[in-house]
């Protein structure tokens, strides 16, 4: 079933951060309709990714966009800090809210 709120998608997130952190993931957060509540069944989840220095590849990026579309059922529109346009990134950083991760549970070699 398709991710419907805020809260299940930060649900699934934090359900699977190991594998999420296997991809050198720093943080997620989630921007757009799904945290201003707005979403609706055409609504693609909006994810903006920071990976650990030297862990941001072409590959990582693609896994963690296709692991994500399949654990939300849904189109995901998964953007870097760097790659948003300074006209909108204002925005997207005011409204931002980022998954809390359990620090524990990380690799060694990412801690």
């Amino acid at each position: 079933m398709a991710v419907e709120t805020k809260d299940h998608v930060f649900t699934l997130l934090q359900n699977h951060q190991g594998h999420i952190k296997q991809l050198g993931v720093k943080r997620l957060g989630l921007f757009g309709s799904f945290v201003r509540r707005q979403q609706n069944t055409e609504s693609d989840v909006d994810v903006l990714v920071e990976f650990e220095p030297g862990c941001k590849t072409f590959d990582a990026f693609m896994q963690l966009s296709n692991f994500l579309e399949d654990l939300f059922e849904r189109r995901v529109e998964l953007v870097t800090p760097e790659s948003l346009s300074p006209y909108i990134s204002p925005y997207i950083l005011k409204e931002i809210e980022y998954v809390e991760f359990d620090t524990s549970l990380l690799t060694p070699h990412l801690k």
